[in-house]
């Protein structure tokens, strides 16, 4: 006779490891929407922050520049703030950052206050854009590339929408440009929301008992990792940076790149747009690939075609092509999905991944903050956009190139261990 089938265990434990785990997927997909749309919203009104703050093409330079700075310097904070309090704790209070920045920076009436107001959000961005991964790790070990290509996939929707509504929105508001970026404060007050209930919790909650030991393993190895000793670090680090150049020049200045060809401002913002939602369906489907091959390489060389072909159609025909050239450039872009799933697959343990996160991408920011600033002052000294096109060309060389050393099948642990 038949055994009868197995009742679904009910019981409370783990219903609540249920409903935790579930809350935490929202956190992660509602966080990652609000990590672009400080800088998207900010490139889409570019021209108009620029007359109504006073800023000279260098000054406006060194803005989209911040960003990445801010990654760099504040990044590098997230792992001690997270053993301190919890992962879990500084998402949340990176959301509340987020949330006060944008509300603040439009209404602060000069370049400083705009500026103080943008850090402050982008301070929050930055400890989340770190510890992102490592919330994916810890909570889904087992499903690291899927989990990454939502994440990624919410991120990429966050930018590219806010790069399409941003102009339009601004006209329905009645024009002012303040009123057009404060709205992106209201969304990330809805990011806060969810990891209210899991702060109690740390972090430390899990959707099951295996997980949980798995994660309990990984955690309770030292944190003796020399991230530096180990080359292919240093390579994912530099392919962050150099990846990161160009999506902070794309996000800034292609909007203003394809104003002055002629395109209407509104167009502009959509070809933006296209640009960023490229990645949405592209950053789920690239992780999910990029973990079932033992090299990465060929994707990296992939993407760099395309970046490659969309440049060089820009400095070429930036009118008669630019909804193809809008695809490429989004399509390359997809280098960062790409990276940070790398990030998950060349460490073995929680801490590893910790420090590696840490470190490519605090080391990537800083390797990315001279580009959009050099694009402003090139742009302004030679009065075009032929001179600024060709460092975007000439920086996707070497970006193709140590993708290829970040993308071998090694971990950050076995090379710093032989060092």
């Amino acid at each position: 006779m038949a055994a009868p089938p197995t009742a679904p265990d009910r019981t409370p434990a783990n219903s609540t490891r249920a409903w935790t785990t579930r809350l935490v997927v929202v956190g992660i997909l509602l966080a990652a929407v609000n990590l672009r749309p400080a800088i998207t919203s900010l490139g889409a009104l570019l021209e108009e922050v620029r007359d109504g703050l006073g800023m000279s093409g260098s000054v406006a330079g060194l803005l989209t520049s911040v960003p990445p700075f801010c990654f760099a310097v504040f990044g590098v904070t997230a792992p001690r703030l997270a053993r301190r309090f919890g992962p879990v704790a500084v998402v949340c209070a990176g959301m509340v950052a987020i949330t006060t920045g944008l509300l603040i920076r439009p209404y602060a009436g000069n370049t400083a206050g705009f500026l103080a107001g943008s850090v402050l959000a982008l301070m929050g961005i930055a400890v989340s854009n770190v510890l992102m991964p490592v919330i994916v790790k810890r909570w889904f070990p087992d499903r690291v590339g899927s989990m990454t290509g939502l994440y990624s996939m919410a991120l990429a929707a966050g930018t590219s929408v806010a790069a399409a509504v941003t102009v339009p929105l601004t006209d329905a508001l009645g024009g002012g440009w303040q009123s057009g970026l404060a709205v992106w404060g209201g969304l990330a007050a809805f990011a806060v929301l969810p990891w209210l209930p899991l702060v109690r919790d740390r972090g430390q909650g899990v959707a099951s008992a295996p997980v949980a030991g798995a994660r309990a393993r990984a955690d309770r190895q030292p944190p003796a990792l020399r991230i530096t000793r180990s080359r292919t670090a240093w390579a994912l680090a530099v392919f962050f940076g150099l990846q990161a150049t160009a999506a902070y020049i794309t996000m800034g200045w292609m909007a203003q790149i394809f104003r002055d060809a002629g395109v209407p401002a509104g167009t502009a913002g959509l070809l933006l747009a296209v640009t960023m939602v490229m990645g949405v369906p592209l950053a789920f489907v690239i992780p999910r690939v990029a973990t079932r091959l033992p090299h990465q390489g060929p994707i990296v060389i992939a993407l760099g075609v395309c970046g490659l072909a969309g440049y060089a159609g820009l400095w070429a025909a930036p009118v008669g092509g630019a909804w193809a050239w809008a695809v490429l450039l989004g399509i390359s872009n997809c280098a960062f999905p790409l990276a940070l799933t790398m990030v998950g697959m060349r460490a073995r343990t929680g801490a590893g991944v910790v420090q590696l996160s840490a470190f490519a991408q605090s080391a990537g920011y800083l390797i990315s903050i001279p580009g959009p600033l050099l694009v402003g002052v090139l742009y302004q000294s030679s009065g075009g956009w032929g001179l600024p096109i060709a460092l975007m060309i000439g920086l996707m060389i070497p970006q193709m190139a140590v993708g290829v050393l970040a993308g071998r099948d090694r971990t950050v642990e076995d090379e710093a261990a032989a060092g």
